[in-house]
């Protein structure tokens, strides 16, 4: 369920897909529906943190206030369209603070919230991880796709 973003209501599922209507769930005794809920939130925040692009990001912000043109400068690879997406979603889920300075043009920062500090560590750890293992990782990949090409291997 929680994979399609649907949410119980009166018995369906309504898509919550492309609205801003919070996941709410009314009904008396709907603790199974309510955790179902909690669960997908816990899964949205996971994927927001967790996005391709949002580890760069938040470990930028948390190093000091960032503009979204050094954004683009920093996050290799990342287009204008998919870092304004994440900047919003980071942003709604409160771990980014969107700072607009009455300036000609006008000028933008995002600065890490509290929240987001405390994730330092985690996404640090996390990146370096994944950088000591980049070769290992490369390696098994190898490994099994000429196994997958050929069994006999």
């Amino acid at each position: 369920m929680c994979d399609n973003d649907f949410r119980a209501e009166g018995g369906t599922f309504v898509s919550q897909r492309n609205t801003d209507v919070p996941v709410q769930v009314t009904e008396p005794g709907a603790h199974a529906t309510n955790l179902l809920a909690e669960a997908c939130t816990v899964r949205q925040v996971l994927d927001h943190v967790g996005g391709k692009w949002s580890v760069s990001i938040l470990l930028a912000a948390i190093a000091g206030p960032v503009r979204f043109s050094e954004l683009e400068r920093l996050v290799e690879g990342i287009s204008r369209r998919m870092l304004t997406l994440t900047l919003r979603n980071l942003e709604r889920d409160g771990l980014l603070c969107r700072k607009v300075y009455a300036t000609v043009p006008p000028k933008v920062e995002y600065t890490a919230t509290g929240m987001a500090r405390e994730l330092h560590d985690s996404l640090t750890g996390l990146t370096e991880w994944a950088e000591r293992h980049r070769a290992d990782i490369a390696e098994a990949r190898t490994f099994y796709d000429r196994k997958r090409d050929d069994p006999a291997a």
